[in-house]
């Protein structure tokens, strides 16, 4: 059974920067993509960026040039760097993955940006 934990939300201002990190249980290079989704009350669920096994990666045209995702192999972690924040951006962010056809998802953390 995967588990994926993350962490690193909370509560910046317009322009700041958070760094969120997802901890997934056994090897993280296993998996066959690793990727954040956000969602707010009013809208669905929408991927932010992903990286696939092969370090392919991709972003959602609202956070491209402003969002980085990494890997760390060592770690066993995937991490979003998001910066120049906005308050559109504000939602709970959720770590997702998918392991020999199965799919796993976090229980999410709340990123707020104040304007």
């Amino acid at each position: 059974q995967v588990q994926l934990v993350e962490s690193g939300g909370g509560l910046v201002q317009t322009g700041g920067s958070l760094r969120l990190s997802c901890a997934a249980s056994g090897n993280i290079e296993s998996f066959s993509v690793v990727d954040w989704y956000r969602q707010t009350p009013d809208k669905q669920r929408e991927m932010v960026a992903f990286i696939t096994q092969g370090g392919s990666i991709n972003y959602a045209a609202s956070v491209k040039g402003r969002f980085t995702i990494s890997r760390d192999s060592a770690k066993n972690t995937v991490s979003l760097q998001m910066n120049n924040l906005k308050p559109e951006d504000s939602a709970v962010y959720y770590c997702h993955s998918l392991k020999s056809g199965s799919d796993y998802w976090g229980k999410g953390t709340l990123v707020t940006v104040s304007s």
